[in-house]
């Protein structure tokens, strides 16, 4: 199974320059008023939706591989994190936060322990 999160953008084209352009996110397929992004197994579908108020509740989190994928967006991102990368025990991961054009959560983060295989 697969599976797409659609999200209310009312900033379309800033939105989607900001994912594709600073997060590196593919452009996976284009449809009327909605472009869908990748990053390896992520999809997220923003849907042109000016006359509405974007859907901005919630978290996005990208993973990485290692520590030093997390600092390079960190350096990528550091006018927008909310946060400084750091190790959080709990959760055995290292990450930080940012907002995107219109305030939504993004994490970025790597686990810090063995994971099952994944791509």
């Amino acid at each position: 199974m697969a599976g797409i999160i659609f999200l209310r953008t009312a900033e379309f084209e800033r939105t989607v320059e900001f994912y594709t352009g600073q997060l590196e996110m593919d452009v996976w397929l284009e449809q009327p008023s909605i472009t869908i992004l990748r990053h390896e197994n992520l999809l997220i579908g923003f849907q042109d939706r000016r006359d509405e108020r974007p859907d901005t509740d919630g978290l996005i989190t990208f993973f990485y591989r290692d520590r030093e994928q997390v600092d390079r967006m960190y350096a990528v991102l550091a006018d927008r994190a909310t946060s400084e990368p750091k190790e959080n025990t709990r959760y055995r991961i290292y990450n930080f936060y940012a907002e995107d054009p219109e305030k939504r959560n993004i994490e970025f983060q790597c686990f810090l322990h063995e994971l099952p295989a994944w791509g």
